[in-house]
């Protein structure tokens, strides 16, 4: 039975495996099949089929062995590719993802003969022979056990012989594994699998039954009979999972060391097949080890946790720096102080940067998916898509990447529906009969933007407006007041759709309102623009990471409170006479504009302590709606490590977390989104 890590490995690389042929399906489709990207789907396949069927998943085994089968004559030539092959191949791997599912408990009892009959029918359509040498087990020949090392010997030679005379070669193959390799039966399993594809395997060392239960050490011997060159047979080996070398070497019949365990005259036993390898090794040049690790990402949290104490405590001993600074001077102590925390300083600041590039992953484990899907929504609704990924290499924490994926979703969902216009449509307009949809993604300072362009009919605020007075989420004479932009946010109103039918794909007003919702939860930012006839921009502004912010300090009475820096537009002093009322509501003149105002003591009910009559404004923007937040006064910068408030407290108005100063005492981190839009809703009642 195989254990937890086994099992754990396994499903990484199925996982790494099962979205290499989805990629390479797309290519195939788009292409129309290159060399290169059939041998990788052929390859992707075959990993499957030989780990899934040493794991002991038949079903599995059997879709992929047809998948295999399917790409092999591909391979040959003797098929072509076509849209209902390639629809054939997206139904096999949607199988093999329930097949998946059920092997994590997710699905049951998932039926794959269907899909099977389809795959075989195309097959079928070829000459409807099945590849040669798709059997199992240790090779057709002479077992190293069938008998003595004599006798093993003679018939090797008499074997290698009578492969030349038929124009076969044989070779003398040293395959070196992995050290970290926690499934060495599973590799063995896919080398042997890969050999008999092309040949026959007349010898091993250790025996082919050890081999296959993993039980070797850093490697394995074979020899081979094949009528492929050895450039070949490396390359098919080399593209095995955590296969470190490939060391090959011909043997002809006539040398009497030529292939393992051939005696001298003397009687005297040449070289065994290690030593040949080692010959081999030391005559060819050596492969770079793998330098790469898998780490549980629970660990990863903990130590992220552990930095984020070194960082308060990193903030502590700056302020206690400070007070010995100032009250004893330039003491040769005070100044070995300020070296050690200036120098724990910096360590502390580099071990934060590199345990947060080691949580960080590439966007591409979510870009990775929505080409598929593209594919599906824009044959669904009868439109030609141009779908073009760009920045796939920008690292995002990994947190952030586990929400964007429904709010990326969700955009090019809307933009290939809403956005892009019939073929049809698109030529009486003049424009090129497919649609082109853009994701792409960038660092920008310490953020990343993700933007999805269309080159689609735009967004009609005429249109927005109906849709919205339809559905009553907005009254006639509110509508009659709003600005362009008030306007178009209107899209974000939970139930807004301006889909005339509801279908699968969009129209039940769920979506844009959710996109907004959970890139906020996460401190981030959606923007967009649209031009009527040319098309919508949306952007993404997300932070690199959850954890560790800069933040605004400000000190409100007795209590220190935080704004976390990226929703701070500026700051203000001003006088109690600067304020004046709107409705009811205080507000400011800043620039020519009106700035709603927030008292923070009168938010959280507590009593506000100003000196000389001097009031703070923190003026606080998300999207395109600002307000300020009166405060007593401003302390500064600060990097906060964000606390949560835990079950107990559960939700707090105003609240999205808290953090520990340098003196121990806890602040609260202001949900700065969160009074943004609840003022907002009281600018747009007073604006105009």
């Amino acid at each position: 039975m195989f254990n937890d890590v086994e099992m754990m490995v396994f499903m990484e690389e199925l996982e790494e495996k099962i979205q290499s042929i989805n990629d390479n399906v797309l290519l195939l489709e788009k292409d129309g099949g290159s060399p290169e990207v059939i041998q990788e789907i052929f390859r992707a396949a075959h990993t499957i089929k030989g780990s899934s069927a040493v794991m002991g998943f038949e079903k599995m085994a059997g879709l992929t062995h047809e998948i295999e089968n399917l790409f092999d004559r591909l391979r040959q030539g003797t098929m072509e590719v076509n849209t209902h092959l390639v629809d054939v191949l997206f139904e096999a791997l949607d199988n093999l993802k329930m097949l998946k599912d059920e092997i994590t408990g997710n699905a049951r009892d998932v039926q794959v003969e269907d899909v099977l009959h389809k795959l075989r029918a195309i097959l079928k359509t070829g000459d409807g022979e099945e590849s040669a040498g798709n059997g199992h087990g240790a090779g057709s020949g002479s077992s190293p056990q069938a008998g003595g090392p004599d006798r093993l010997d003679e018939v090797i030679g008499d074997m290698i012989r009578e492969a030349e005379v038929r124009g076969f070669q044989a070779y003398w193959i040293n395959v070196d594994i992995d050290s970290g390799c926690q499934m060495k039966n599973v590799r063995a399993f896919l080398v042997f699998e890969t050999l008999q594809q092309i040949g026959e395997i007349i010898k091993s060392d250790p025996p082919a039954e050890d081999i296959q239960e993993g039980r070797y050490d850093r490697g394995f011997s074979l020899v081979l009979i094949t009528k492929e060159d050895a450039g070949q047979v490396k390359n098919l080996l080399m593209s095995i999972a955590e296969v470190n070398s490939v060391d090959i070497v011909q043997l002809e019949s006539g040398e009497t060391d030529g292939y393992p365990g051939a005696a001298s005259e003397g009687g005297r036993q040449e070289e065994d097949v290690g030593d040949i390898g080692r010959r081999a090794a030391a005559a060819g040049p050596e492969k770079n080890a793998i330098k790469t690790v898998r780490v549980d990402v629970q660990k990863l949290d903990n130590l992220m946790n552990l930095v984020s104490e070194l960082v308060i405590d990193r903030t502590r001993l700056d302020r206690f720096v400070d007070i010995f600074e100032n009250k004893y001077g330039s003491e040769e102590l005070v100044e070995n102080i300020v070296e050690i925390s200036n120098h724990l300083g910096q360590i502390t600041t580099d071990l934060q940067d590199e345990i947060m590039k080691a949580r960080m992953l590439p966007v591409a484990t979510v870009f990775n998916r929505l080409p598929r899907m593209v594919r599906d929504i824009a044959q669904k609704l009868g439109k030609e898509i141009d779908f073009i990924v760009e920045g796939k290499e920008t690292e995002l924490d990994r947190n952030v990447i586990e929400i964007i994926g429904d709010p990326l979703i969700h955009l090019i969902r809307n933009a290939i529906d809403h956005g892009i216009e019939s073929p049809e449509e698109r030529l009486r307009l003049g424009k090129p009969r497919k649609g082109r949809v853009v994701l792409k993604a960038s660092y920008v300072e310490s953020h990343i933007v993700i933007t999805i362009t269309d080159d689609g009919r735009g967004m009609d605020v005429e249109k927005i407006k109906k849709k919205a007075l339809e559905k009553g989420l907005v009254k006639s004479d509110a509508l009659a007041r709003m600005s362009t932009r008030e306007a178009l946010d209107l899209i974000f109103m939970p139930g807004f759709s301006t889909a005339e039918e509801v279908s699968d794909v969009s129209g039940r007003g769920v979506g844009m309102d959710i996109v907004r919702n959970q890139i906020e939860q996460i401190n981030g930012a959606v923007e967009y623009s649209s031009e009527v006839g040319r098309g919508t921009i949306f952007q993404i502004k997300l932070p690199l990471t959850l954890v560790i912010i800069r933040a605004l300090m400000v000190g409100m009475g007795d209590q220190v409170y935080a704004f976390p820096l990226s929703n701070v537009m500026e700051t203000l002093a001003i006088k109690e006479s600067d304020i004046k009322f709107i409705r009811h509501s205080e507000v400011i003149v800043v620039r020519g504009s009106v700035l709603p105002l927030v008292r923070l003591a009168g938010l959280f009910q507590i009593e506000s302590r100003t000196e000389d009559g001097r009031l703070y404004v923190v003026v606080l923007g998300s999207g395109n709606r600002r307000v300020g937040v009166v405060v007593d006064k401003l302390i500064g910068e600060q990097e906060i490590v964000i606390k949560s408030l835990g079950s107990y407290l559960g939700q707090m108005t105003g609240l999205s977390g808290a953090t520990i100063l340098g003196d121990g005492r806890v602040a609260l981190i202001i949900d700065a989104k969160g009074i943004v839009k609840d003022t907002g809703k009281e600018e747009l009642a007073y604006a105009n």
